[in-house]
């Protein structure tokens, strides 16, 4: 039988469930969702955050955790027979974090270099525009 729940309703069905929340700003949180309201506004419960940079990830304690709705850009339940099978390595957070800051250093040095060679061309790219904006 279908649900007959529509929009935010059917988050209900969610709770108590773990579940894997990404956000607008690129951050994964996985945690339980204990509360949602009309605004899918959510809170989690044992929250972590996971940071993922190649085949390797790191959590972060996040404990209880409160996410407007407006910045939730994929929500999805946890499969916990595959969540134990992941492909993945896990590694401590200090580690985690270099190499995510090497990535974004990286990923800036990039941007910056086609950056100057599209000026060199005559084009302009403008930088402070988010994706926010469009």
């Amino acid at each position: 039988m279908e649900n007959p729940l529509f929009g935010t309703a059917h988050l209900l069905d969610e709770v108590d469930k773990k579940l894997m929340v990404l956000l607008r700003d690129g951050r994964t949180l996985i945690g339980y969702l204990r509360s949602v309201d009309q605004f899918a506004n959510l809170v989690l419960h044992r929250t972590i955050e996971r940071i993922h940079v190649g085949n390797e990830y790191g959590d972060i304690q996040r404990g209880v955790f409160i996410i407007r709705g407006e910045n939730v850009v994929l929500l999805g339940e946890i499969d916990r027979e595959k969540e134990n099978n992941l492909p993945l390595k896990e590694i401590s957070v200090d580690d985690i974090l270099d190499a995510q800051r090497r990535e974004q250093e990286a990923r800036q040095e990039k941007h910056r270099l086609i950056s100057k060679a599209l000026k060199e061309r005559g084009l302009n790219v403008n930088s402070e525009l988010t994706q926010d904006e469009f």
